[in-house]
């Protein structure tokens, strides 16, 4: 049973200030005296046992305490199923009780907290912003972030999708911003990315690779189950979603990120930077961005190449769109290359 963190409050200051019984706290605050005893075993006081009756359940406890070591996380409702075929006559509500006392704790883990050098490393990541109509299509808002991890300044572009065409102008984006490039780039294990993983094998995406080739950075996926290790980025994005974009009105996608790349040059760059002291982003970037590489003299080519079919109609479908077609090519496959600027077929 899950308490109100203000009752679980109330039964530490009881305990160890007032040094009230356990039955005393219960009884007050109108909880049952094995959830109070949780409660301080979860602070870390030894488990209180109290002089009490033989309990239907004592046969059964061996078999509970191996089957919580295997199966720390098994619920109460299954464990009651299991104990009742092996001939257990007991209520489910209070086996709940029961188990709570007795389900293994996990030890809690330490975090370091990670530092990196100036123009070492970066952070990107995608962030869903809701929807947005554009003519009869409902097409998703997404947020391409980067963030250096020193000085963390913010680059924040808006697309439609999330592929992977969009994520590599989303980096030739910031590396036009900052005029420079990072050491290491560091990625969650998102598709355009990592394709497979497992353990610490890893099958890069191999577009993402050439790119970083081209751009002469490191792409390093962090560990799985690992968010502290691009926790500037996912501060970055809730910095979006609460700083920049509640709130905020716009007239279509084009407008929302010229909106963005002011905010992230004014108040994105003027607030304080942590763990830098009393200065700010700007100031902390201005020291970083001698640290970073340059750019090569070639930017990436980045163009979607689809290939599509052509129906009856001489029509394709693409991106949500339609776009005409010689006569000639219906009932043909083509292939549809795509930039920002123009498509052709």
């Amino acid at each position: 049973m899950t308490i109100p963190p203000d009752i679980e409050a109330q039964i530490l200051r009881y305990y160890h200030a007032e040094r009230w019984r356990i039955g005393t706290i219960a009884k007050q605050l109108r909880v049952h005296r094995d959830t109070v005893a949780r409660v301080l075993a979860q602070a870390g006081l030894p488990r209180i046992e109290r002089l009490r009756r033989p309990s239907k359940i004592d046969p059964y406890l061996p078999f509970i305490h191996e089957t919580l070591a295997k199966f720390p996380t098994l619920r109460a409702s299954r464990l009651h199923a299991m104990v009742q075929q092996r001939g257990y006559r007991g209520g489910q509500s209070q086996f709940r009780h029961i188990i709570a006392c007795h389900r293994p704790r996990p030890p809690a883990e330490a975090y370091l907290r990670l530092r990196t050098l100036p123009g070492e490393q970066a952070q990107v990541d995608w962030g869903h912003f809701g929807h947005v109509v554009i003519g009869r299509a409902r097409r998703p808002l997404m947020a391409f972030v980067a963030v250096l991890s020193f000085s963390r300044q913010i680059f924040l572009r808006f697309f439609l999708d999330a592929r992977m065409e969009s994520f590599l102008r989303g980096h030739l984006g910031a590396f036009a911003v900052w005029k420079a490039v990072p050491r290491v780039i560091l990625y969650d294990n998102l598709r355009s990315a990592v394709l497979e993983r497992r353990g610490d094998a890893i099958r890069f995406n191999p577009t993402l690779l050439d790119f970083a080739g081209h751009y002469r950075y490191e792409p390093r996926p962090v560990a799985i189950a690992r968010g502290n290790e691009k926790g500037r980025v996912e501060r970055a994005v809730r910095y979006v979603r609460d700083g920049f974009f509640a709130g905020r009105q716009f007239a279509d996608v084009d407008d929302l990120n010229a909106q963005a790349d002011d905010w992230c040059c004014g108040a994105a760059a003027d607030r304080r930077c942590p763990d830098q002291g009393a200065i700010t982003v700007r100031e902390a970037f201005a020291a970083e961005a001698p640290h970073l590489m340059k750019l090569p003299d070639n930017p990436y080519p980045v163009v979607e190449q689809v290939t599509v079919s052509v129906g009856k109609t001489p029509y394709v479908r693409f991106d949500k769109n339609d776009y005409s077609v010689p006569h000639s090519h219906v009932r043909r496959s083509l292939t549809v290359l795509a930039d920002p600027d123009q498509v052709l077929a």
